[in-house]
């Protein structure tokens, strides 16, 4: 994070820590030792205090999710809507494994933490969130979903897969978001084909 300035470093760490010990889990000497920014910046650059940062955290931490959409859009072996789930949950996979399973989504680790008590935070929870459902569903209307559908399936895959990472991080063992992939898919591909070939599905 060298190239980063101090106040970039800070909204990150934050992030990170966040993803790993929830809000409540999360302390301010935590993310300045993890930022490696003098103490002093914290009131300078976040006069707000703790919620300031958290707030700032989870919405980069949504912008992200929005572009990494975009990024498994450009990368899926095909442009159809299960190569688009498949390569966002290859990117999942590849973090779990690589981080132990120690770190989830740091928007549902805030969920967990203050949804109940903080109605401030919840606002911005819900903004983050909105911030990586809006590209998904344009990603999903590239992969040919019509718009209606494609932000009523932009729901389903995140709470599909945010519940697949739980399990996933409970169990120690990536076939929770093997088992999304295998059985969304087909649903994903027919929202994607022609209105005749819908309704002989159904």
């Amino acid at each position: 994070m060298a190239s980063l300035s101090p106040r970039e470093r800070i909204v990150r760490s934050a992030a990170q820590l966040i993803r790993r010990h929830g809000v409540t889990g999360t302390g301010m000497r935590d993310i300045v030792a993890d930022a490696d920014a003098p103490r002093g910046s914290l009131q300078h650059y976040f006069p707000d205090g703790k919620d300031q940062i958290v707030s700032e955290a989870l919405l980069f931490m949504g912008e992200a999710a929005g572009r990494r959409t975009q990024r498994a859009l450009e990368k899926a072996n095909k442009r159809s809507p299960s190569a688009l789930f498949a390569a966002i949950v290859a990117k999942w996979k590849e973090e779990l494994l690589d981080e132990g399973y120690v770190a989830g989504c740091p928007l549902v680790a805030a969920a967990a933490d203050v949804v109940a008590t903080n109605s401030e935070l919840r606002e911005v929870i819900a903004r983050a969130f909105d911030k990586w459902q809006d590209p998904l569903a344009a990603a999903l209307v590239e992969t040919g979903i019509p718009r209606r559908r494609s932000e009523e399936l932009a729901v389903l895959v995140i709470t599909a897969l945010e519940g697949a990472i739980i399990l996933a991080r409970i169990r120690h063992d990536t076939s929770p978001l093997d088992l999304v992939v295998r059985q969304l898919s087909p649903l994903l591909d027919v929202a994607a084909s022609p209105p005749a070939l819908r309704r002989l599905d159904r």
